[in-house]
């Protein structure tokens, strides 16, 4: 995946550059490249606002991608100046419940190194399906159920 790596990237940077919205608020300090199943690249920037309405870049080009009706990724990135950022909880989840096939989509964290998304959430609580793991009933005290894990 070197070369297609490298594409992803250099588009992720491509749309990377602050700029200000207004005083205190901004967008485009993180930049981020998606690749589908069909090959198609989307990107997108991060909106950063004071009222936490704001949204990361991945989520701008998973927004991007899914206005073209794909959902399948099967590589993603995103870039703050010069330093590769692994995604966040939000986007990491975003990208799991949209297409169950996601969780093996590949996440850049290095120039030269990515991993499976799968990686990312051990023990997602979605099957390979996208279906909610079953359920132990929980302790009473807390109203928490266990999951189960099929080995």
């Amino acid at each position: 995946m070197n070369e297609p790596r490298s594409d992803l990237i250099e588009a992720a940077r491509a749309v990377c550059g602050e700029f200000e919205l207004r005083k205190d608020f901004s967008a485009g300090g993180v930049g981020a490249a998606i690749r589908t199943a069909n090959g198609n690249v989307y990107t997108g920037i991060c909106i950063d606002l004071a009222s936490g309405l704001g949204f990361c870049a991945e989520v701008s080009a998973i927004a991007e991608m899914l206005k073209n009706r794909e959902t399948h990724i099967v590589a993603v990135v995103a870039i703050s100046g010069s330093r590769i950022l692994p995604p966040c909880g939000r986007c990491r989840e975003t990208m799991a419940q949209i297409d169950a096939r996601n969780l093996d989509c590949r996440v850049i964290v290095q120039e030269d190194r990515d991993v499976p998304l799968r990686e990312l959430l051990p023990s997602h609580w979605l099957n390979d399906k996208g279906d909610a793991a079953k359920k132990n009933p929980g302790d009473a005290n807390t109203g928490r159920s266990a999951e189960t894990f099929d080995a």
